[in-house]
């Protein structure tokens, strides 16, 4: 494939910019398949809600619409707030996306005057219907100057939290982008071949993004995807580019212009071209193991970065051999030039290492292999240590920025409302017949709770028009996150229902709402852990064991992953579980973790240091099929590679730290998470712990194969013995 890119480079170039054109175009005119409210349903929780709209009981979106007076204004005139009620209720009502607004409700102070109004449609679509009730809201507030009329509820907060998103984005972008053409500019000192990586990556992240809309049909869209391709995808279409890139310029440099572009760009497709093959497929295997936790959010986090490290291999094996051989030699003739200029010769070998603090750190780790490798893994299982507490959580709407207007209003109803703070819904579904005695025994549960303190307000109970289905709704005055809701969770599922519902035959009871939600979903994430941990762990295995022809690579990758996230975890529960950070890093601290950040940080985690570990290891396993020894192959692999990983961990780290920044506060998590992963992967790992390693494994590292079988073009070659 690069010996045709390079040979015929415009028609691949156009072959490119034409398969990103039609990947785009054919995805926004097929255009996406959300995830619908039945996608999340997890745990209990979720089965209760399936129970709940097959009676047609499912939640509903609301909003809420709330009249007080103006600070400093006086207590509230009720002539005024009903004259206002009354104007929003008859606004709402004559809205086509409305199904009906409840009558005013007064809090117990009698300073807040409430309007509660239900829209049509499943409660995810909510968001994308609330703009006109926002509208009106709005024209309400102005006829009522002499009043404070705001609008919250779960659409409106929903639409405030994108629209939060979109902006962060942006600004990540706008970091993002010119910091990582500096990087590239230092790199190469080159515009043109600085702004290729950038340009290759961006065609990528276009290509995937349409692509991710096609595959949404078959795996659902959370609305994370197009965030996680833009993630993983300026990442790793830096570095695959960047690795390839720098290959082809060292051995450019090292014919001393003896070979041909063609020639120069199959050497470097060989070698690196080959690491980024391995390392596009194990991001690609890594991050389809996280279908296995059962959740949609998670698919779509797969299918984002699965079609985007693929889409970026496929730009390296295509349209970059194109641009190199184009670039390449009109490269070497400007420089040709500056050196005849000056009166020099033109430099033919460029510097391989990676500066003189790696070059220090590779002479203390090649003197004292075993002291090395003791000191830095220590220091990595220190980092870890913190991991020990860790606290899961669900990061759900208390933990939202307080920049969104709608949260604002959202906190002052809870000061207003305490009993809509959240709530447990019981379903019960009941067989033929069944119907009265499961509304008796509800009945009964209402009353047997009436007294406990960590509930309050009226109970509902509701029920389909079959009479099959009957819910009953508890009003919690405890924020989800709270002690108290968790707790009286636990009580209601274990004690209260089997007391009342346990010795009804035929009936089927489960519990959701908001604190179910809230502690199921973490629950559901730990049962799925060990299983999706124990699948990367052997793809790892797997897929560096296979590329290496090495048992023991493949067992060191895997131990070296484990210490990498390991300590970028401990370090994310260090910072985010506690308050020292909050100020340096803008934000407030929950006590916890989101419950998707550890399956998220380890797959992805284990997929991107592929990167680093193929790299490297392929310099490695090249110096010995020239007939090194490994203890001189393993210093000058290392040596040789440094340079380049030290860049593209660089770029990685800026585009992940520069989610730091955001607002979202499982995202803000991700991007710290991934950029101290990362860093210490490309310093500690690469620099410390891998070399030291290798070192003191010496010819064992290629057990049980003391040979290489595969020379640097990947064909079967003449074994040759290791050392």
């Amino acid at each position: 494939m690069a010996r045709w890119s390079a040979g015929h480079p415009w028609r691949a170039i156009a072959g490119w910019f034409l398969f990103v054109a039609l990947c785009l175009g054919t995805g926004l005119a097929v255009g996406g398949n959300a995830a619908t409210t039945e996608d999340y349903r997890v745990g209990e929780g979720g089965r209760a809600e399936a129970m709940a709209a097959e009676g047609g009981l499912q939640q509903k979106p609301v909003e809420r619409v709330l009249i007080s007076g103006r600070p400093g204004a006086g207590p509230l005139d009720p002539a005024s707030a009903d004259a206002a009620a009354r104007d929003v209720t008859e606004r709402m009502r004559a809205l086509p996306e409305v199904e009906s607004v409840a009558a005013p409700v007064r809090s117990a102070d009698g300073t807040v005057l409430r309007v509660d109004v239900t829209l049509k449609g499943p409660e995810l679509d909510g968001k994308k219907h609330v703009d006109p009730l926002l509208a009106q809201t709005a024209e309400v507030q102005k006829t009522h100057p002499g009043l404070l009329v705001e609008e919250t509820g779960s659409p409106s907060i929903s639409k405030g939290v994108g629209e939060l998103r979109g902006s962060d984005l942006a600004r990540t972008e706008a970091i993002a982008l010119p910091i990582t053409l500096i990087t590239l500019l230092f790199v190469f000192g080159s515009i043109a071949l600085a702004v290729v990586p950038l340009l290759l990556a961006l065609s990528s992240i276009a290509a995937s993004i349409g692509l991710s809309m096609l595959a949404s049909h078959a795996f659902p869209d959370a609305g994370v995807g197009t965030n996680v391709i833009l993630l993983i995808g300026l990442a790793v279409g830096v570095d695959y580019t960047l690795f390839y890139l720098k290959r082809e310029r060292e051995e450019r440099a090292r014919s001393g212009g003896g070979l041909s572009s063609q020639a120069v760009v199959e050497l470097a497709a060989a070698t690196s071209g080959r690491a980024v093959v391995l390392s596009g497929i194990a991001v690609a295997v890594s991050s389809a193991t996280l279908y296995l936790a059962d959740d949609v959010i998670f698919s779509s986090i797969a299918t984002g970065a699965i079609i985007v490290s693929l889409v970026a291999v496929a730009s390296s094996l295509t349209v970059l051999p194109a641009l190199l051989a184009e670039l390449g030699d009109r490269a070497e003739r400007r420089a040709a030039r500056k050196a005849a200029r000056r009166g020099v010769k033109p430099a033919r070998r460029p510097r391989n290492g990676g500066g003189r603090i790696t070059a220090a750190m590779l002479r203390l780790t090649s003197a004292r292999p075993a002291a090395t490798l003791g000191v830095a893994t220590a220091a990595m299982l220190l980092l870890s240590a913190p991991l020990l507490s860790l606290n899961l959580t669900d990061m759900g709407r208390d933990t939202h920025p307080r920049d969104i207007p709608a949260m604002q209003t959202y906190d002052r109803l809870n000061a207003a409302f305490p009993e809509l703070k959240s709530m447990h819904q019981v379903v019960v579904h009941a067989g033929p017949g069944r119907t009265a005695e499961a509304t008796a025994a509800l009945r009964d549960l209402a009353d047997r709770v009436e007294d406990d303190p960590r509930l309050t307000g009226t109970a509902d109970l509701r029920t389909s028009a079959d009479g099959r289905v009957q819910l009953l709704e508890l009003p919690v005055p405890h924020h989800v996150s709270e002690p108290e809701a968790r707790t009286s969770l636990h009580d209601l599922r274990t004690e209260h229902i089997p007391a009342v519902l346990g010795t009804l035959d035929g009936v089927e009871t489960a519990v959701t709402g908001d604190v179910a939600r809230y502690a199921d979903y973490p629950e559901h994430q730990k049962d799925k852990l060990p299983l999706i941990i124990g699948a990367l762990l052997l793809v790892t295995f797997a897929v560096t064991a296979r590329a290496f022809r090495s048992l023991v690579l493949g067992l060191v990758g895997v131990v070296l992953n484990l210490l990498s996230a390991g300590a970028s975890l401990g370090l994310l529960v260090l910072v985010f579980q506690n308050t020292w950070a909050e100020g340096l890093l803008d934000f407030t601290s929950t006590g916890s973790v989101g419950s998707r950040v550890p399956l998220f940080l380890f797959v992805i985690l284990f997929g991107l240091s592929m990167d680093y570990q193929v790299f490297v290891l392929s310099r490695i396993r090249e110096a010995v099929l020239d007939g090194a020894p490994t203890r001189r192959a393993v210093l000058d692999g290392i040596g040789r590679s440094a340079g380049v990983v030290t860049s593209a961990a660089f770029v990685m780290v800026t585009v992940f730290a520069s989610f730091v920044g955001l607002h979202i506060m499982e995202m803000k998590q991700m991007g710290f998470a991934l950029a101290v992963a990362v860093l210490l992967d490309a310093v500690v790992i690469r620099i410390l712990i891998l070399p030291a390693l290798l070192l003191m494994l010496g010819d064992r590292t290629w057990w049980p194969s003391r040979a290489a079988h595969r020379d640097r073009s990947g064909i079967a070659a003449t074994p040759a013995k290791v050392g």
